[in-house]
């Protein structure tokens, strides 16, 4: 497997910028009665703008110069949603103005992760869409999350003031889209829900967002892919308080399985006190041809993490998981608290279908934290053709990481030990790798 061979689709994503037509005629929102005072709610204001703007065609909903308090969004084909560098979307610190999406076409509410179809701003397959303009979303989340009161708490220091079933899941949710552009903004105060997920879509190009969430909530993931194909992310930096980058192929809320492939993800900082990257999750299924490269990752709970674990909770598919031909070259990971790189298979009895973890290549990684990594297929499923080549692992002690109880996923995620440990493996190669304990 060359490091080059995910690269020709690369190229197809990056000329989505020509392939796009998306300036059309502008509506500004204040057209449409928006204020832009932070105080007075838009929301009604700006859904009428996107809804002019598809009726003519497609066009670019202006926001600038002000606040604009909104509740949930609905984008449509052919719009651009332009945050101009002068505004701020504000989301309400009403959780009643983010219901269950009434009729959407693409997914099963009800099989969803936290069977909850609510978001910030939702696409229901959309074409040629786009959230541009270098501005600002802020989600208000500290309307959603408190301190924790228990003077012995671990992992984060907030929580949720309302339960999963009624907190905000997600801020943007695209489903079935097509031709999509996310591109200059901002986002911060995300709640305990993920700010970007792009669930079965196809040809997807993210450039220069930047993820301010507050590492101390819980649950704010950044970008989280799924069941989707032909994704290029670059130059992002993502701070998530949860999994900065999530790849998965969870397609039980869809009417047909659907693999993820020919994700690619270039020159991205990350800050997670979770897993900086995640691949994989319970009864995923196709994941296939992704490339990561160019990542710096620090303050970060683990690394890269491949887990298949029990069946549990609301978040799980109705596949047998098959990881396949995945590149990561160029890394560093500097603080990590937990396992630089993790990758776990549970056992079949506890509800886990597992067909294959192979051809995955860590190339000129470099990281230094508390543990080393572990690499543990299960009998019967080995994790095959595992290559590391030119990388160093560094151990050091707590006195250099202290107080890892308090930083986020750590707090359990350490309990495994912190030898460097590969088991049920076939075709594994260390080729040129250092491990260094103090």
């Amino acid at each position: 497997m060359k490091a080059t061979k995910c690269l020709p689709s690369v190229i197809a994503v990056f000329a989505l910028g020509a392939f796009l037509s998306l300036v059309g005629a502008d509506f500004s929102v204040r057209d449409y009665g928006a204020k832009g005072d932070g105080a007075t709610k838009d929301t009604a204001a700006i859904q009428s703008a996107i809804d002019a703007a598809a009726a003519k065609g497609g066009g670019r909903v202006v926001l600038a110069d002000g606040t604009f308090l909104s509740g949930a969004l609905a984008l449509k084909s052919g719009i651009e949603l332009h945050i101009d560098r002068t505004a701020k979307l504000l989301a309400s610190p009403n959780i009643a103005d983010f219901p269950d999406w009434p009729g959407a076409r693409h997914v099963d509410k009800d099989s969803l992760p936290r069977r909850r179809s609510a978001a910030f701003i939702f696409a229901d397959e959309a074409e040629r869409i786009a959230i541009t303009g270098g501005g600002t979303i802020d989600c208000n989340g500290a309307y959603h999350t408190r301190e924790k009161v228990d003077a012995n708490w671990t992992g984060w220091k907030y929580e949720r003031v309302y339960d999963m079933t009624n907190s905000l899941p997600r801020v943007v949710f695209l489903a079935g889209c097509r031709d999509v552009v996310l591109k200059d903004v901002t986002m911060v105060g995300q709640p305990s829900g993920w700010s970007y997920w792009i669930h079965d879509c196809d040809r997807v190009q993210i450039n220069g967002l930047k993820i301010l969430a507050d590492v101390r909530y819980p649950n704010n993931d950044g970008i989280h892919v799924n069941c989707s194909r032909d994704v290029a992310i670059s130059d992002c930096i993502i701070e998530t308080g949860d999994d900065s980058l999530v790849v998965r192929a969870n397609s039980r809320s869809l009417r047909e399985d659907k693999p993820c492939e020919r994700v690619v993800v270039v020159n991205c900082t990350l800050r997670s006190w979770a897993n900086g990257i995640r691949i994989g999750w319970t009864n995923d299924g196709v994941i296939r041809d992704c490339h990561f490269s160019n990542i710096a990752m620090h303050d970060t709970s683990v690394g890269i993490a491949f887990v298949l674990p029990g069946k549990s909770g609301m978040d799980y598919g109705r596949e047998a998981t098959l990881v396949e031909n995945l590149v990561f070259n160029n890394i560093s990971m500097r603080g990590i608290y937990g396992r630089p790189i993790l990758a776990e298979i549970a056992p079949a009895e506890k509800g886990v279908m597992a067909k294959a973890m192979r051809d995955v290549r860590f190339e000129n990684v470099h990281a230094t934290g508390l543990e080393l990594p572990l690499m543990s297929g299960r009998y019967g499923c080995p994790l095959q053709n595992w290559t590391f080549a030119n990388c160093s692992f560094r151990k050091v002690s707590e006195a250099d990481l202290p107080d890892w109880k308090h930083h986020g996923a750590a707090a359990w995620d350490r309990k495994a030990g912190q030898n460097f440990i590969i088991r049920n493996t076939k075709g594994f190669k260390l080729d040129n790798t250092e491990l260094d304990t103090p």
